[in-house]
């Protein structure tokens, strides 16, 4: 029976209840995390850049003006709870900070602030061939909001409304993912993960200071190809913005994520990417990156929090 934190407390997950008349649930005032733990091939396991995560949920719930009624160590710690205690090595995180208090209230109203931590066994989220063979995605007519009408620097559960428009319209259609612009038409991102295209050897993102979540996943992969860039044949690694042309005539894309992790790009709308199949580029940062999280390629010390010797 699946195990979940709430408040402080490891609860079988039908005892972990939420109102009805939770304002979150209402009003979409809540922030969230995705994490992941990876088995390492000597037994033991670890979470991938958990502070990093905690930081930025704390860092989301202080935009919103929510105070967690807990510490940065005691979340980190719940989600080494979680794992362990539903025997998980190789599983997703779902830290959520919401605001509930059984009695629902206006647009004005502060209810209580409660924290959870869940965890579930969750493979390559954009699909097992999605990540060998790559997948295809289709632009959306759904915008990223604009840095002067939303706050996309936080993950707050009430701006994911258009992501999932956006998703399920593209799957409708027969695509695995779907693409954002921003309010100027370039590219911003996708549904739940950072945009990269690879063209005449320069490496292109758009940047923090587009209408986009910073991902730590971006980061990890921007960090692994400015380490390994001559050796990928890589001659430039750029953020700036990516227009609709350019993604269309580009070598390579690939999407990145904690949940997607580094899904190859095989096809925009109706146009082939490169030849129609993951690149050398993407494949290369791909294998770096899962040998990063699965301990098998250096990284920073704070980068990877170790659990679960005896977990199975």
């Amino acid at each position: 029976m699946p195990v979940i934190w709430l408040d402080g407390a490891l609860l079988p997950a039908e005892q972990a209840k939420v109102s009805v008349l939770a304002h979150t649930l209402h009003y979409g005032v809540g922030v969230f995390e995705g994490i992941r733990g990876y088995a390492w091939e000597d037994g033991t396991a670890s979470v991938f850049r958990l502070d990093d995560h905690i930081r930025r949920l704390r860092d989301s719930a202080h935009v919103c003006g929510l105070k967690i009624p807990f510490t940065h160590e005691q979340v980190a710690h719940a989600c080494i709870e979680v794992l362990e205690a539903n025997n998980l090595r190789d599983a997703y995180l779902r830290p959520i900070v919401y605001q509930d208090d059984g009695d629902l209230g206006g647009l004005g109203s502060n209810p209580p602030v409660h924290v959870a931590v869940a965890a579930k066994v969750w493979g390559a989220y954009l699909g097992d061939e999605g990540l060998k063979k790559g997948i295809r995605v289709r632009i959306s007519a759904y915008r990223r909001s604009g840095l002067g009408s939303s706050l996309p620097k936080a993950k707050i559960t009430g701006q994911y409304v258009l992501s999932t428009l956006a998703k399920r319209e593209a799957k409708g259609m027969g695509f695995d993912e779907a693409l954002l612009m921003d309010d100027d038409g370039n590219l911003a991102e996708g549904s739940g993960e950072n945009l990269f295209l690879v063209r005449d050897g320069v490496l292109k993102t758009p940047p923090t200071s587009a209408p986009i979540l910073p991902g730590l996943t971006r980061a990890t992969v921007l960090h692994l190809a400015r380490r390994a860039a001559e050796s990928i044949g890589l001659a430039d690694i750029r953020e700036e913005h990516i227009s609709r042309g350019e993604l269309t005539i580009a070598d390579e894309v690939f999407l990145t994520g904690t949940a997607a992790e580094i899904t190859p790009v095989r096809q925009v709308d109706l146009h082939p990417i490169g030849r129609g199949e993951p690149g050398p580029v993407t494949r290369a940062l791909q294998k770096a990156y899962f040998d990063l999280v699965r301990g098998r390629g250096q990284a920073p010390a704070p980068w990877r929090t170790p659990f679960g010797a005896l977990v199975r």
